[in-house]
């Protein structure tokens, strides 16, 4: 294993134990979206990031890389990751006591439109996804990027599934005005 690839799993280390020793820091949950409409998103994505980082051999076609990395340029997708788990850290923070792991409502809940929230509607799946972004390139093999397409599309589903649920519990004229201003996923796009 080369050493950016060993850094980005070390990356993923340190960021989802930082996530876990911070999942205590919310508001009490209101509401929350049905529970049906919350496993399609999850299965999905824990799919996706168990086939992005897992470790195998190079031993079938499905585990060996497509291409070989120079490593100046996964150094710099290393830089990449991290730059991703910053911003996906400066929105956990932005958020609160209004974070949470699933679709929900929390007690105070309001619309956050400032910090990393005025760049994308959901700046830890931007964040996340850069950094899963760094991982399947840097592994390069079919396996890692079919791990980034499934938690593309995971993420994709459950920040249209927030969007619809926080539009009907917050109201939905205020929620259009901040998704006419706003990119959904990746900054600078026109927004939807």
């Amino acid at each position: 294993m080369s050493a950016p690839l060993i850094a980005l799993y070390i990356g993923w280390t340190i960021w989802a134990t930082l996530w876990v020793l911070t999942s205590w820091w919310s508001a009490r949950r209101v509401s929350r979206a049905g529970g049906g409409q919350n496993i399609g998103y999850q299965l999905i994505s824990a799919a996706g990031m168990l086939a992005l980082l897992i470790v195998t051999r190079p031993t079938r076609p499905l585990f060996s890389p497509l291409w070989q990395m120079d490593e100046a340029i996964a150094w710099a997708l290393v830089v990449l990751m991290a730059a991703g788990f910053l911003l996906a850290c400066w929105a956990r923070f932005a958020l609160g006591k209004l974070w949470s792991a699933g679709v929900e409502r929390k007690e105070g809940h309001r619309l956050v439109e400032e910090g990393p929230y005025a760049i994308v509607r959901h700046p830890i799946y931007t964040g996340l996804l850069a950094a899963a972004l760094a991982v399947a390139v840097v592994k390069a093999t079919p396996l890692a990027l079919i791990g980034l397409v499934l938690t593309a599309v995971g993420f994709t589903v459950k920040a249209r599934l927030e969007e619809q649920f926080l539009s009907a519990e917050l109201g939905e004229a205020h929620y259009a005005d901040y998704r006419r201003r706003v990119p959904m996923l990746v900054p600078f796009l026109p927004t939807r």
